[in-house]
């Protein structure tokens, strides 16, 4: 069946790379807006994709996956506000602000939803987005568009009868922000609206990502990843929420960065790291910087990957890594699993291999595996 997919797919991916990366992306999000309400249909591929996604369950970070395999959080995350009040109108209008929401979860398995910062954002202007489908590389400036965490909260939490069972949420730092008890103070408030909207309900998150690294917003991408403010950050959302919490770093950190962030995730009781996020570079017309993502990513990624699990190792702490950069066919997989992820995050994958690429990576990955190599 997957080969048939795949078969079906090329005329998809070969119209994808002939057009322009806004583009295609726009017509993404148009597409996902439709399927979101496309009930029946979303009943088909949602047992399409059950019936050739491997049957490889893992617990990792404190949240049993039913499969190995994550949507990374930045494709559905939803429209971007001028202000709370626009955003709050539209989800009382019964417009769909976060597309995807419903389609990808249903297509990709489980998703990670964001990222989301307090309040709304417009994100960046101009030209976000680039790509190189030959290469397998996306380059991105979006700038945390977004809804805001009180509209999406609201949003999730009106759909929350067609959520999927397994899903996660992704916070992050409004870009600007440079004052640690104002970051503190607006990931905390964020996390407990979330909270607040899903009290009494069953299909709240399973985990919340802290997204320390976000170089698409032109932000020292850098500049919170220091050990005494991400000990400071995470404390204060494990005891604001009662789902387990990740962590989002960046691609570039150093060995003694990992060390010092690990230790603070440690003591703040962090259940896992994702590691990485995109890699800052410059623009391909050479102004400013977008976060690179795909095959230039990878080895960055994987780098940072084995050398955080030996910074792991060696502390003696309990903390999953969730790999993510990179990750485009099984072969990749394979070599996060042996450099010490016990899942992975997949996005530039879904957009060059189409909605059931986490399927075909993780059949690609058991092909590859060693007999006798246990399951993820």
């Amino acid at each position: 069946m997957l080969r048939l997919y795949e078969l079906a797919w090329r005329p998809a991916a070969a119209m994808i790379a002939r057009t322009d990366a806004m583009t295609a992306h726009a017509r993404t999000v148009s597409l996902m807006r439709t399927l979101d309400g496309a009930g029946p249909l979303l009943t088909v591929a949602q047992a399409l994709s059950e019936a050739v996604l491997p049957k490889r369950s893992v617990f990792v970070g404190g949240v049993h996956l039913p499969y190995p395999t994550i949507l990374a959080a930045g494709l559905v995350k939803g429209d971007g506000f001028a202000t709370e009040e626009e955003a709050m109108d539209a989800v009382r209008d019964g417009r769909d602000i976060i597309p995807g929401w419903r389609s990808a979860a249903a297509l990709a398995g489980p998703v990670e939803f964001g990222s989301y910062t307090r309040h709304p954002r417009l994100g960046n202007r101009g030209r976000v987005l680039w790509r190189d489908s030959a290469a397998g590389w996306m380059q991105n400036r979006v700038g945390l568009r977004n809804p805001g965490a009180r509209a999406a909260a609201a949003y999730l939490a009106r759909h929350a009868g067609d959520l999927p069972p397994t899903w996660g949420l992704n916070l992050a730092v409004s870009p600007g922000v440079t004052d640690a008890d104002q970051s503190r103070t607006e990931l905390v408030e964020a996390a407990r609206i979330f909270a607040a909207a899903f009290t009494g309900l069953a299909a709240g998150p399973s985990w919340l990502t802290l997204n320390l690294s976000c170089p698409n917003t032109e932000d020292d991408p850098l500049g919170n990843q220091s050990a005494e403010l991400a000990r400071e950050l995470c404390a204060a959302l494990v005891e604001a929420v009662d789902v387990p919490l990740w962590v989002k770093i960046g691609p570039d950190l150093s060995d003694g960065q990992l060390t010092g962030i690990v230790g603070a995730f440690g003591e703040a009781g962090v259940r896992a790291v994702v590691a990485t996020n995109t890699l800052a570079q410059p623009t391909p017309e050479g102004v400013g910087v977008a976060g690179v993502s795909g095959s230039r990513l990878r080895s960055s990624a994987l780098d940072v990957v084995s050398r955080l699990h030996r910074t792991i190792d060696v502390s003696g702490l309990r903390l999953d890594i969730v790999g993510g950069g990179g990750i485009l066919n099984g072969g990749d997989l394979l070599a996060f699993r042996a450099a010490g992820a016990r899942a992975a995050m997949l996005y530039t994958a879904m957009v060059l291999r189409g909605p059931l690429a986490a399927a075909s990576i993780l059949r690609e990955a058991e092909m590859g595996e060693p007999e006798g190599e246990p399951d993820a």
